[in-house]
């Protein structure tokens, strides 16, 4: 029994190891390549009405999140006209556009997927713990994310991917 046992387990992970890396590698480059795509009207075009998303709903809410990073004045809830924070968070909202391009694809081709994965794991937290740090955004969708974005970085992108075609991944 146990060594039928242990024959079915070295099958299913055989078969279903990389089907299930490809997977995860899929959900969540569809998830934050979905949102890349809302932050541009074109190819290095950025979309200029992405700005206020970051300026006024992550880093000046109102009402203001507590745990939030806040980057306006807590009194006003606005910003001081021409200062470098503003160009700051705007640098930051391309930088998050190019990432949610770039770390993705990446992803969905199996391609430096490590280096992928851990990017956006720096972005799920970077969201979760400066602009919504909630257990509730945590539990549902950020997990999700992390989990699956946790589960390629520590087993690698599987032999569904071209990092293992290249011979950039010698373990699988």
């Amino acid at each position: 029994m146990i060594s039928l046992y242990k024959s079915l387990t070295a099958k299913l992970n055989l078969y279903l190891t990389d089907i299930t890396l490809l997977i995860a590698r899929l959900l969540a480059a569809n998830v934050f390549f979905s949102s890349g795509m809302t932050k541009w009207n074109g190819f290095l075009s950025f979309n200029p009405e992405k700005y206020d998303l970051f300026l006024y709903e992550f880093f000046c809410p109102d009402p203001i999140r507590e745990g939030a990073l806040l980057l306006c004045d807590a009194e006003t809830l606005d910003y001081v006209e021409g200062s470098s924070i503003i160009t700051f968070i705007e640098s930051l909202a391309i930088g998050a556009g190019v990432a949610e391009i770039v770390f993705p694809i990446m992803l969905a081709l199996g391609i430096f997927t490590r280096l992928g994965a851990a990017g956006l794991i720096g972005m799920t937290l970077f969201i979760q713990l400066a602009v919504f740090p909630t257990w509730d955004h945590w539990w549902n969708p950020a997990v999700w994310w992390f989990i699956a974005l946790l589960t390629v970085l520590s087993m690698g992108p599987g032999r569904l991917s071209l990092d293992k075609l290249l011979g950039l991944e010698n373990k699988q």
